[in-house]
Order: C-alpha cells, then sequence, then structure tokens
C-alpha cells in the first residue's frame, strides 16, 4: 500500500511529476483542462503547494547567500524589509500573492466568466512554478556563492524567466475564450505588470517606514 501511494506521488503519468511536467510543458492548457474536469493525474494544488513550502523550509537552512546579499546597495533595504517579512511569515505570503494575483487575471480577463476560485486554482498552480524557481535558487546558493554571477543567474531565470513564464501561462490558458490573439497577449502581460507595480509600491512603503523608524 505505501509503495502504491509513493508511486502515485511520484510516477511520471500522475502526481506530483507528471504535474510539474505538464506545468512547464504546457502550464496554461493543463490547468485549462483541470478547471474544465480532466483531472486525471493532476496532483492538487494545494498539496503541492505545501509540499515545495515544506521543502524550501528545509533547504533554506543550508544557503550561503539570501537575497537581500545580492541586491544593489540602492535597492538591499526595500529587498531586505520584504525577505524579513517573507522568512518570518511565508504562509501569510502566500495567502496574500494567489489572491492578488486572481485578483488580476479577474479583472484582465473578466470576459472569459470564470469565477473567482476558478482563478484561484490558475494562480495556484502559476505560483508552484514560482516555488520551484525560488526552491532552484536556494539551492544553487547552498553550493555557489559568487554574487555577480547570483546576481545575473536571479535576474535572468528567477525574475526574467518567471516573468515571460507568466506571460505565457495566461497566454496559453485563455486560448478559446473569445479573445483576439493581440488582445490576450496584451492582457496576459499586463496581470504580472500590475503585481510588480503593486510590489513595488509595497517595498517602497515598507522601507520608507523602516528608515523613519
Amino acid at each position: 500500500m505505501e509503495h502504491d501511494l509513493i508511486h502515485g506521488v511520484w510516477h511520471v503519468d500522475k502526481g506530483v511529476l507528471f504535474t510539474v511536467k505538464e506545468l512547464i510543458l504546457r502550464p496554461g492548457d493543463s490547468v485549462r483542462e483541470f478547471i474544465q474536469g480532466k483531472r486525471v493525474g493532476f496532483f492538487s494544488f494545494v498539496t503541492l503547494i505545501i509540499l515545495l513550502l515544506a521543502i524550501s523550509s528545509l533547504v533554506a537552512p543550508f544557503a550561503k547567500i539570501h537575497l537581500a546579499d545580492i541586491m544593489p546597495l540602492n535597492s538591499k533595504q526595500a529587498v531586505s524589509a520584504y525577505e524579513d517579512f517573507a522568512t518570518k511569515y511565508p504562509k501569510i505570503i502566500m495567502l496574500i500573492l494567489i489572491p492578488l494575483y486572481s485578483s488580476f487575471s479577474y479583472f484582465w480577463f473578466k470576459k472569459a466568466k470564470l469565477n473567482y476560485s476558478e482563478h484561484l486554482v490558475l494562480n495556484s498552480y502559476k505560483t508552484a512554478v514560482e516555488l520551484i524557481l525560488a526552491l532552484l535558487f536556494t539551492i544553487v546558493t547552498i553550493f555557489y556563492t559568487h554574487i555577480p554571477t547570483l546576481l545575473i543567474f536571479y535576474y535572468v531565470f528567477i525574475a526574467i524567466g518567471g516573468f515571460l513564464y507568466s506571460i505565457w501561462f495566461y497566454n496559453q490558458f485563455f486560448t478559446g475564450y473569445g479573445y483576439s490573439r493581440t488582445s490576450k497577449l496584451l492582457r496576459a502581460i499586463m496581470i504580472p505588470v500590475s503585481y510588480l507595480v503593486f510590489s513595488m509600491a509595497i517595498g517602497f512603503i515598507m522601507a520608507l517606514i523602516k528608515l523613519i523608524n
């Protein structure tokens, strides 16, 4: 029975590995199919996020470099404030991030007529991939500590890579909902852009409060 459980979780045709593969190769299509009821083999987004958070918490103490350590001096204070909060309250960050992205996707793709809970599901799976990228970065910092190279790695693979993945994810997911190709792409771009503007504003406010205190 235990062998069957492990097989079901880690098998390439279902479970975690299958879900991660789908989220990497055909993210929007696979999540749209999941929401439409084709759920055979797909791993629960709740369990997947909990699993990734658990792995991240186990790996984090071994990291020799943190995000604030590789940022330019003029960005360190804002990054440190956010990182301190995220380290102390990771579950709160997750609870905020998914509904926030869901609000943006709901706003920009109103015509799709998906309810808010369906937006929560699609953004939960997208967030799972972002957690995987963050976990990979943490693992790299365990074995490699050259800050200039890590800075390039972060911006190219985590920041820019995550941004482009988000656009690809939303653009693919909302295929077939009545949007023109151009409109769909522009709306897909505006979701992560909306988050970037929001997070920059929050980071600035947190850094300002910290500076005043």
